[in-house]
């Protein structure tokens, strides 16, 4: 049985991570039975979630996660596409992954309204001191992970119009087809769902967001995933869009 660890419900979405998400989809594509356990990042070996334990063996990170699962379990979530198609979802993967999320990370932390009500809840069990600790330490870690990747160092304005050329990217990529690679769904719409899921929460707002909602097939496309894949949360995937 696989065991995955996950972050557990948040912000109106199956998963308050959208790398959670990623895996669980993954393991949903591959039709393979699993229990999902709610979990603190240092339980995995990597000190992130998500993470697997296969029967004993230990898996950290949603990509490794995948390479492992398609290599033990005999499945290709891209099965059908060719050589090419499956670099061009590697690059969105790694677009969505590496740039996007990070523009969304700032709004997430960096704005007072957005981190008071959602990461900041994180620690309302913890005694005063402690929790403000806890809090000065985690938007430390933050704002340190964003300037390491170069996010950081732009002003919010820079951050949304680099987001907003990412998602422009994603728009035509995706056009009048059900999938990002065609119509059918295959290993990079469980992350570009994944992200686009947590942007278009109407939990927080953000430019981000407002962007996001100026795209029509982004949007109807995060609903036919969020139907097709959390039934439960169809509803409120995007409802103030």
């Amino acid at each position: 049985m696989i065991t995955l660890y996950a972050t557990g419900p948040a912000y109106g979405l199956p998963e308050g991570s959208p790398y959670v998400t990623k895996t669980e989809i993954h393991l949903k594509m591959a039709g393979l039975w699993y229990e999902k356990v709610p979990a603190r990042p240092e339980t995995s070996p990597k000190g992130q979630l998500p993470w697997i334990d296969d029967d004993g063996v230990k898996v950290a990170d949603s990509t490794f996660i995948r390479a492992y699962l398609e290599r033990s379990y005999g499945v290709d979530l891209d099965a059908g596409l060719t050589k090419a198609q499956r670099a061009h979802a590697w690059a969105i993967e790694r677009m969505v992954e590496n740039h996007l999320g990070w523009a969304n990370c700032h709004f997430r932390f960096c704005d007072d309204d957005n981190f008071a009500k959602g990461p900041a809840r994180w620690f309302d069990g913890m005694p005063g001191e402690a929790r403000a600790d806890a809090i000065d330490g985690l938007l430390g870690a933050v704002r340190s992970n964003l300037n390491a990747v170069g996010m950081g160092r732009h002003s919010p304005d820079e951050m949304v119009e680099l987001a907003a050329w990412s998602l422009t990217a994603l728009s035509e990529t995706l056009g009048h087809t059900s999938f990002m690679m065609g119509n059918r769904p295959t290993s990079v719409d469980a992350i570009v769902f994944a992200m686009l899921a947590q942007i278009l929460t109407p939990f927080f707002d953000s430019p981000i967001r407002r962007r996001a909602e100026g795209f029509p097939n982004l949007v109807a496309y995060a609903e036919r995933m969020m139907a097709g894949y959390y039934p439960e949360f169809a509803p409120q995937v995007c409802k103030a869009a």
